[in-house]
């Protein structure tokens, strides 16, 4: 492989549409193509985002020997198809959250990627803001003492469609696994992986999770008090109280332009969308013969898989058998 990153997209949505606009921005990647179940879908986005190869299946795109890694963002219950076969088809992977929908397809996923040597990261964006980056440096640092608690809260009202991904458990839907690995993941980030979970919440008529409100308990009483919601609208912000201060993170906690350390205001200019750090990451760590991220590692995201399913089998909710 040249020092150039080649980059394919599988799965043309929104999401992809967004993150695509900050990766045709990295210095030393290039979108080289694009795949969808609809050709002409796959025509149409490689045509707005310079695309030279557009590709009506993604195992045309997994068969193109120019494509270095795939950026998927399928639906959740499809990740772990579409990672496992980019993987076998030699592959690195940049996955969106949550990263598959059981610990176990998690597992295996790792386990492939390590065997084969090939890099693979979960896409928690919001670990590589240049502020978040700073939270990590300052809490490491002692600057607010020792951390006794974690607030986080992302929530939005959806309207309700049974066939919608947010509310489909075919699709993986549901409050936690789409907005609660946000929260969770950040608690991870500071904390770690938690003693227990407690968790409350309520269900919507497909069964899937509308909101839960999750306490996870740490060694020494330290906590982290999170919710999520798609049927209602709390603030998106995000506090890590200490022993000697605190950090608050306004909205959006999972991509702040601005915290607030012990009351004084720190702020940093934002590259694009706020995807680009992430996307710079991925590409330099290929180029330079990693096979995973020191700041998102993939033990890292397991535990997290563990912690959201954890509190989903507790509400009632089990996606392990949904692929």
């Amino acid at each position: 492989m040249s020092n150039l990153v080649r980059w394919g997209v599988v799965a043309p949505g929104g999401i992809a549409d967004v993150v695509t606009s900050d990766l045709v921005r990295v210095r030393g990647a290039e979108v080289v193509a694009v795949s969808s179940r609809a050709l002409p879908r796959a025509q149409e986005f490689a045509a707005k985002h310079g695309i030279p190869r557009a590709y009506g299946a993604t195992a045309d795109l997994l068969a193109d020997p120019e494509v270095d890694v795939v950026y998927v963002a399928t639906p959740h219950a499809q990740h772990h198809a579409v990672v496992r076969e980019a993987l076998l088809a030699g592959k690195h992977v940049l996955c969106e959250k949550p990263f598959t929908l059981s610990v176990q397809d998690a597992r295996e996923l790792v386990d492939l990627a390590r065997e084969r040597g090939l890099f693979l990261m979960e896409a928690m964006w919001t670990r590589f803001n240049p502020l978040v980056r700073r939270i990590r440096e300052l809490v490491a640092g002692g600057a607010i003492g020792d951390v006794r608690a974690v607030h986080a809260h992302f929530g939005f009202t959806a309207a309700y469609d049974p066939e919608h991904r947010l509310w489909n458990p075919a699709l993986g839907g549901g409050a936690l696994m789409d907005l609660g690995v946000y929260p969770v993941s950040f608690a991870h980030m500071v904390l770690g992986e938690p003693e227990s979970v407690t968790v409350h919440g309520s269900l919507a008529p497909t069964g899937v999770d509308a909101d839960a409100a999750l306490l996870l308990a740490y060694p020494g009483g330290a906590h982290a008090l999170l919710t999520c919601s798609l049927i209602s609208t709390p603030e998106v912000r995000a506090t890590i109280v200490g022993s000697g201060g605190r950090i608050e993170v306004p909205e959006p906690f999972y991509n702040p332009a601005v915290i607030v350390v012990n009351g004084v205001e720190e702020r940093a200019e934002l590259d694009g969308k706020g995807y680009t750090p992430q996307l710079v990451e991925v590409t330099q760590r290929i180029s330079n013969g990693y096979t995973e991220s020191p700041e998102m590692p993939l033990d890292d995201t397991v535990a997290v898989l563990r912690t959201l399913t954890t509190a989903l089998k507790a509400l009632g909710v089990d996606y392990a058998n949904v692929r």
